[in-house]
């Protein structure tokens, strides 16, 4: 397999290039309803992080990361459909890390959908990033083929990027909220369930974590360990 080329890009035919993509992985119908191109051209000319991924001169991934007051919040990573298995979203994380060190960042933030076991395994256990917020309906009504008709719940999570990733300690955890297997092909294939998924993980996680509860890390099973206030 030929080498991964991780690029930072600025310039239109480019970008345009990573707008059709997030478009075809989101599955929307327009660059708008993810990011566009005067956008990421912004982004970019302002010193952001904008980055593709490609294999042999072909585009399959793309990042965009923007400075926040202490940290860099990553807003968005897309993988070409076959390449989750190929590490293109782990290179991208590494090389976004890297690029943040360059910068004098330490820190890198950012949300996912809680309901991704895969994601949540990776943030959580690989990257030993920590969640820190639950957000209810952070983006309001999605309209793109993944999220429509879904609330838009998220993970709000931070890498300390200086700090070495350890095995979770579980010991202490005494609340467990599982995730479905697989939601993405729940939500295609039994809408309803996928929708009582989303609202017993909000449950689960939501008061508590407003209460102080935190997550101790997120088993091989698929469940977030919850460890209650000290």
């Amino acid at each position: 397999m030929a080498e991964l080329e991780i690029i930072e890009l600025d310039d239109v035919a480019r970008l345009t290039d990573v707008a059709e993509l997030l478009r075809e992985v989101w599955g929307a119908d327009t660059a708008d309803q993810i990011l566009n191109l005067s956008m990421l051209r912004a982004l970019a000319h302002a010193g952001n992080y904008v980055v593709g991924a490609y294999r042999d001169g072909r585009l399959i991934g793309a990042s965009v990361a923007f400075r926040g007051d202490d940290h860099l919040h990553s807003h968005v990573t897309g993988v070409v459909p076959g390449g989750h298995g190929a590490g293109v979203g782990r290179a991208l994380k590494l090389h976004q890390r890297e690029w943040s060190l360059r910068h004098g960042i330490s820190r890198i933030r950012w949300t996912f959908d809680p309901l991704v076991r895969r994601n949540a395994y990776f943030n959580l256990r690989k990257l030993g990033a920590e969640a820190t917020e639950y957000l209810e309906d952070f983006y309001g009504a999605l309209t793109d083929g993944i999220n429509v008709g879904d609330p838009s719940d998220r993970l709000y999570v931070c890498w300390e990027l200086e700090r070495p990733v350890a095995e979770p300690d579980l010991s202490a955890a005494t609340r467990f909220v599982p995730t479905p297997a697989d939601i993405e092909g729940l939500r295609s294939a039994d809408p309803a369930a996928a929708e009582r998924w989303r609202y017993a993980v909000r449950e689960g996680l939501h008061g508590p974590m407003a209460d102080g509860w935190t997550i101790a890390g997120f088993t091989d099973d698929g469940a977030y360990a919850l460890k209650e206030p000290a």
